[in-house]
């Protein structure tokens, strides 16, 4: 896992990309935008660039005032390396979108990645507000990540634990404070962390590699050798499986 990964709100902009129109003088061309947002995006999960470019720069054309179809085609031209007009296509949606946290929060997550991340944090935040959002533990998380490659441990941790606030059983939050108290030298934190990661979420390389770290560093050999073991029978191909002593 990296730290500076921010999640992706493909889902979330193919759902505003299938939203109905109120204006019957614009069905046509937004109904067409629409479909041409989800084959973008279809077209982009699985790799084929050149297919999502044709049909989101299509949907733009035919709907310029879609928000989906600008934040859809921003993920594009930054996957393309386009970040300039990526920055421009994202920004437009969230002037088109101010007050729909999934274009605040694709927008936030540009931020971040471009390494502007205190204007970042102010998206995710603003997202996170939404009083109709019905995942703001999502933008919270988002929002710690981004704090993390500050780097501020405090700052994030308040976002992580907010976003627990949210929802007690978000294994994101869980895991990404399991790996911040570990960091910051407080064991028995992030060893409880880590157990409340196990009871609602199924074990990944990276967590076992955490509990791995976090009881080596407690002293515990006999857990850290269990998760080792685990490690290599779960999950033999994985990074962190190949860097095992």
């Amino acid at each position: 896992m990296s730290f500076f990964r921010i999640v992706l709100v493909v889902a979330a902009i193919v759902a505003a990309g299938c939203a109905t129109t109120s204006s019957d003088s614009q069905v046509s061309n937004s109904d067409a935008a629409r479909y041409n947002v989800q084959l973008g995006m279809s077209y982009l999960q699985r790799g084929d660039l050149e297919g999502a470019r044709e049909k989101l720069e299509r949907a733009v054309q035919q709907d310029p005032s879609l928000p989906a179809a600008h934040a859809a085609l921003g993920i594009l031209y930054e996957r393309a390396g386009k970040l300039e007009r990526a920055g421009e296509h994202l920004r437009r949606a969230t002037r088109l979108a101010p007050e729909d946290p999934n274009m605040l929060n694709s927008y936030g997550g540009f931020l971040c990645r471009r390494g502007d991340r205190q204007e970042g944090i102010r998206y995710f935040e603003m997202a996170a507000s939404n009083a109709y959002y019905r995942t703001p533990e999502t933008a919270l998380i988002n929002a710690g990540v981004c704090a993390r490659g500050i780097p501020d441990a405090a700052l994030a941790e308040d976002f992580f634990r907010r976003a627990l606030d949210r929802n007690r059983g978000n294994a994101e939050a869980l895991l990404q404070l399991a790996d911040l108290s570990l960091q910051t030298e407080r064991l028995l934190q992030a060893r409880a962390f880590l157990q409340r990661y196990e009871s609602v979420a199924e074990h990944s390389a990276f967590s076992l590699a955490l509990g791995l770290r976090i009881e080596s560093a407690a002293g515990d050999d006999r857990a850290a050798a269990d998760y080792a073991a685990r490690l290599r029978r779960e999950f033999p191909e994985s990074r962190e499986a190949r860097n095992l002593p």
